[in-house]
């Protein structure tokens, strides 16, 4: 059996990557131990904005919230309490990026959901995909690799075989084999002192709350301190005892979730699932070897403060799976792939810095403040484990092998506030267009061109709808790629804004393919999908790539077209892009 990506491992990674590659039509095989998803342990529980946006693209973000039992419109808020019970301390509003309106700077808001919900979306999606093969109840047992391609040994009920494929992509966790297989290893270090999750139904429980709704319950006690929360609006809950001490006994787990409750008459409880854990700070020392890539938790491990885990795991995914589709189907060239760890370990890095500084701000740590009447104001530096759109949106691939740099200033790292920049490197800023359509919802797979600016001042744009030529004369080479130039726009994939050409921008979605003799060629499909071939200017000072214009001096090579309302975007079609050189390729690749 050979096919063009193996995927070990089907959690949040692994089915991410076979979303992104299946859609592309890139032949994929998810082989995953688990064949039943174990609802009983939720694990992360928060899926951020930037994880929603990448789900909108993908259709599957009103999916997800379909499938959510707690709607973002039931709260949005943290609050901190004495008990579940008891008196409210203080509360943070709007946390993990949960708004109940929309906001310009964004798509998708934020989304409370068990991961085991965002799983089973995602394997149903898998399931759609004509491209994607999955073997669930298999393990990847072996790895071998040379110049031609990867033989992993899977086994599975009937035995072990040998599953051939161009490239491997390691979403095997921390317990998988890729990882040793590469040769890579963690380093880094654990939290202090191991902590016990907990789902529980507690018949009526709800009912008897007096504080106002809220995702998360954290309860600050002298006697035990944690946090807590509802997974559906019955009688299903979790709680994350913090700082229990698992190692020499078992917990009672009983007693520990009524002491995070409090008193109260009546109260049924009944434990369904316990986990205990410690917090992990870890980041693998090299994310590739040849044709290997490590993605998710084979490749970090980070702290659940912030609920940023599984948001980067899929992240990675999307990263490499957009690159893997450029190589395989030809419009990148194979240098587009050392790209991946540069841009994606020091985001990882990043979340792990931003994460690890809470494991010293846990809950029991302000129970010593309870009775000083300073607690509340104490508690405000709790803000950075729940306000964190800096992190999620605000990350950068400033020092990208495949970013051109435009000489502005690199974003400083604010992590709890967020500033759109169209630095590229950074996530494409986002806008609602007049109609109320996501300016996310016009990117194509590929690399996609916005045109920003007035329109023309003759009262007409001209913009190509179908292939035309575009010199790589007309191109400028930064780095190790070319990009075209004189255009005030942004060419941008991926929603991360990947070169601004001269005077102008760069976007992330567009496709290449190598080109031979002859002149190199750039196609580009307007976003109406009208079609209207048109030939460029060979004179690369007249007009813009990707527009035409009258002009008396060059009437055989330009065309007036319609004019477009702001903001025009071009997509890279998928044929004829001569994009030499890009990542030490010969084209293009997408998500600029």
């Amino acid at each position: 059996m050979r096919i063009s990506v193996l995927v070990a491992g089907g959690g949040p990674a692994g089915l991410a990557a076979a979303v992104e590659l299946g859609r592309r039509g890139i032949r994929v095989c998810v082989v995953e131990p688990r064949v039943v998803i174990d609802h009983d342990r939720p694990r992360a529980k928060s899926t951020s904005i930037r994880t929603m946006e990448h789900l909108r693209r993908w259709g599957l973000a009103g999916r997800l919230r379909d499938a959510a039992a707690l709607p973002v419109s039931w709260s949005q808020d943290v609050a901190f309490c004495t008990a579940l019970l008891g008196t409210e301390l203080t509360r943070f509003r709007n946390a993990f990026g949960l708004y109940d309106v929309r906001r310009d700077d964004r798509a998708e808001h934020g989304q409370q959901v068990p991961q085991p919900v965002v799983e089973q979306v995602l394997r149903e999606a898998v399931a759609e995909l004509p491209s994607v093969t999955c073997l669930m109840g298999h393990t990847v047992t072996g790895v071998e690799q040379d110049a031609q391609g990867v033989r992993a040994t899977v086994t599975g009920p009937d035995g072990a075989r040998v599953i051939s494929a161009e490239y491997l992509l390691g979403c095997d966790g921390a317990a998988g084999i890729t990882r040793t297989a590469i040769g890579a290893s963690y380093t880094g270090s654990s939290g202090e002192r191991p902590n016990l999750s907990v789902v529980f139904e507690a018949p009526g429980l709800a009912e008897k709350v007096p504080l106002n709704p809220a995702v998360h319950y954290w309860v600050v006690s002298p006697s035990v301190s944690g946090l807590m929360g509802r997974l559906d609006l019955d009688d299903r809950w979790w709680a994350i005892v913090q700082k229990v001490d698992t190692r020499e006994t078992a917990p009672d787990a009983l007693a520990l979730v009524r002491s995070l409750i409090g008193p109260g008459d009546g109260v049924q409880v009944r434990v369904v699932a316990t986990d205990p854990w410690i917090a992990r700070m870890l980041l693998v020392d090299r994310y590739n070897s040849g044709r290997v890539f490590l993605v998710g938790d084979a490749a970090h491990l980070n702290p659940p403060w912030g609920g940023h885990g599984f948001n980067t795991c899929v992240g990675d995914a999307v990263n490499i799976g957009w690159k893997l589709a450029a190589v395989l189907q030809g419009w990148g060239g194979s240098g587009l792939l050392d790209s991946y760890e540069p841009e994606r370990r020091p985001v990882a890095a990043q979340t792990i810095a931003d994460s690890s500084a809470q494991e010293k701000l846990l809950a029991p740590s302000f129970a010593s403040l309870l009775d000083s009447g300073d607690v509340a104001d104490a508690l405000q530096v709790k803000a950075g484990e729940f306000y964190s759109e800096g992190l999620v949106l605000g990350y950068h691939y400033a020092a990208s092998p495949i970013v051109v740099d435009d000489g502005s200033p690199v974003p400083p790292h604010t992590p709890e506030t967020y500033a759109p920049t169209a630095r590229p490197g950074a996530r494409l800023p986002h806008a609602w267009l007049p109609d109320g359509t996501s300016l996310y919802d016009l990117l194509g797979d590929g690399f996609t061109l916005l045109r920003l600016g007035d329109a023309d001042p003759a009262g007409e744009t001209c913009l190509p709808e179908e292939p035309f030529l575009l010199r790589h004369e007309q191109c400028r080479e930064v780095g190790s790629g070319q990009i075209a130039d004189r255009d005030r726009g942004l060419l941008q994939a991926g929603a991360i804004v990947r070169g601004r050409p001269a005077g102008g921008g760069g976007n992330e979605h567009g496709q290449a393919e190598k080109h031979g003799k002859g002149p190199a060629t750039h196609s580009f499909r307007h976003s109406n999908h009208a079609t209207r071939k048109i030939t460029t200017c060979q004179d690369r000072n007249c007009g813009r790539p990707g527009q035409a214009r009258t002009c008396p001096a060059h009437p055989s090579g330009k065309q007036l077209l319609t004019r477009v309302n702001a903001p025009e975007i071009l997509r890279f079609g998928a044929a004829n892009v001569g994009v030499p050189g890009l990542a030490g390729g010969r084209s293009g690749g997408k998500a600029w």
